[in-house]
């Protein structure tokens, strides 16, 4: 048997101890969501092979995410995270599959970044969206299929074609805010901008100001998600209208 939980970790993590599972290729979401987490809050991370973006690949990470789990639980934290948009957000069953699954393998509560994304929507009140991605067109479009399960319409996309985790990382901050003023809309009621594996978090608040709309993003929504199921309301600054909504 192990520490018992209370005992785990002392000093660490005393608000939330929160385990992630992230594609092998994201060298983004580490840093980016451990900014995002207040006082009190740890990230423990553990990766899953995934270099590419073609379905083969993205179904092969889905399958070992037990065996990733099982490695996360030996920190023993309140809550494990399947975090990857393309993967979890492939069909509508995909993303509560691998929860299930996490649960079963660890005995701890677990979620995935397509239901932070709409606990994230519904939280903002939000129907319809542009959406920025660097995909190629056939993780775009079960994306949007995904979105359309849930009651969100994506009025238009972009996809960067990018094809796997080094490149999207790659891309500067600045280059996400031009796309999204590009595609600007007043039909719309957010702009998102998709993928863990991109640097655009230090671009939020001057996006917001400057679409006059809400900006959500994988590794915000994620943050948020987590935050507010463990009870913690933080307001963190630069991180948008989404950490002021409970």
């Amino acid at each position: 048997m192990g520490e018992p939980r209370a005992a785990a970790g002392a000093g660490l993590g005393w608000r939330l101890r929160l385990g992630m599972l992230l594609p092998s290729s994201n060298s983004v979401a580490e840093i980016d969501v451990a900014r995002m987490l207040p006082e009190g809050c740890a990230l423990h991370t553990t990766r899953l092979r995934l270099v590419g973006s073609s379905r083969p690949e993205m179904l092969a990470m889905a399958a070992t995410a037990e065996a990733g789990a099982s490695l996360l639980a030996d920190v023993q934290p309140d809550l494990i995270v399947f975090h990857c948009t393309a993967v979890s957000t492939m069909d509508p069953a995909l993303g509560e599959d691998v929860v299930a699954r996490i649960e079963a393998a660890t005995g701890i509560s677990a979620t995935a970044t397509s239901r932070a994304l709409v606990a994230a929507f519904a939280a903002l009140k939000v129907r319809r969206v542009v959406m920025i991605t660097p995909y190629h067109a056939e993780v775009n479009r079960n994306e949007i299929a995904f979105l359309a399960h849930h009651g969100i319409e994506v009025v238009a996309d972009l996809g960067l074609g990018c094809a796997g985790g080094v490149q999207m990382a790659g891309i500067e901050p600045g280059a996400w805010y031009r796309h999204a003023m590009a595609m600007r809309r007043d039909d719309v009621d957010a702009c998102f901008i998709s993928c863990t594996t991109i640097r655009v978090s230090p671009v939020i608040d001057a996006l917001e100001r400057d679409l006059g709309m809400p900006v959500v993003t994988s590794n915000q929504a994620m943050a948020w998600h987590c935050l507010r199921r463990a009870g913690i309301t933080d307001r963190v600054g630069g991180l948008g209208a989404l950490f002021a909504a409970h």
